[in-house]
């Protein structure tokens, strides 16, 4: 199975929000992840070093984190490791959160870590063990499904970040760069909880930044994820990447009402 480590490591993260944001079922999930793919129009694009996706149930957020991993598709066979970023929802602390685990399990099977870059970041200042902040969180396990449909076998260096700096964040990102083996996945939604036309407003201007690479640009309020933006956004303008916007919608456009809506954003970073 795409994405399953065929050795059962000693330690695994459980799932924790099968059930909740995306179907425990593991024939429904990737049914829903496999439908949610086929309606993303064909882009002849190279796939992307790193995407921006959101993190939310997936009858809400679904249909636009498939507009970001659909950009992986063409190099299934190349993508051996992915860098996966969120922010950390339940736990507090300064800098970036690793996983003591082996891989993290979804009802479509395991993921293996990459333990080797695990070990090699937690040697930097701002990089910690921390399990407690992986725990509980949705906002790198609701990207495995996807990732898993889309790849083949692949690692991943899971981290969550509640306080650190742009420069903090893209020192790591620098330091597990790699080559076209390795792509990152930031984990973000957008603005939380405005009535529709606000949200676009905000959104609209939280991808202009995105798009024109300027972390400063974008605020505690537009992005959940602002910090692993912030840092990615820092890393592409050191590297030469360009930034584009995929698909950009909110709650109100899926799946909710519009008197308070949560904002998503699909983006895509091109120049490898």
């Amino acid at each position: 199975m795409a994405g399953t480590s065929s050795i059962k490591p000693v330690k695994v993260r459980p799932a924790a929000v099968a059930g909740r944001f995306y179907p425990a079922d593991p024939i429904e999930l990737r049914r829903m992840v496999e439908s949610f793919l086929s309606r993303v129009p064909v882009d002849t694009a190279a796939a992307p070093k790193a995407i921006i996706a959101p993190h939310a149930g997936y009858i809400y957020s679904g249909p636009i984190a498939a507009s970001a991993y659909a950009r992986f598709a063409p190099a299934r066979q190349i993508i051996k490791r992915v860098v996966l970023i969120g922010p950390s929802h339940f736990v507090p602390f300064e800098g970036l959160a690793a996983s003591s685990a082996e891989a993290f399990a979804t009802p479509l099977g395991l993921v293996p870590v990459d333990t080797e870059a695990v070990g090699r970041i937690c040697g930097l200042p701002q990089v910690m063990v921390l399990d407690e902040a992986h725990a509980r969180e949705h906002s790198l396990e609701v990207q495995l499904p996807f990732l898993q449909v889309v790849l083949g076998d692949f690692q991943i260096v899971p981290l969550v970040v509640h306080e650190a700096t742009d420069e903090a964040v893209a020192r790591v990102l620098d330091a597990l760069w790699g080559g076209p083996e390795t792509r990152c996945v930031i984990s973000s939604d957008l603005s939380h909880y405005h009535a529709y036309s606000s949200a676009q407003e905000m959104d609209a201007a939280t991808s202009r930044a995105i798009e024109q690479l300027r972390p400063q640009d974008i605020e505690e309020d537009q992005a959940c994820g602002r910090i692993p933006i912030r840092g990615l956004l820092r890393a592409a303008r050191q590297r030469g990447l360009r930034a584009r916007m995929v698909d950009l919608r909110n709650s109100g456009d899926t799946a909710g009402a519009r008197d308070q809506v949560v904002g998503y954003g699909a983006f895509a970073f091109e120049g490898i």
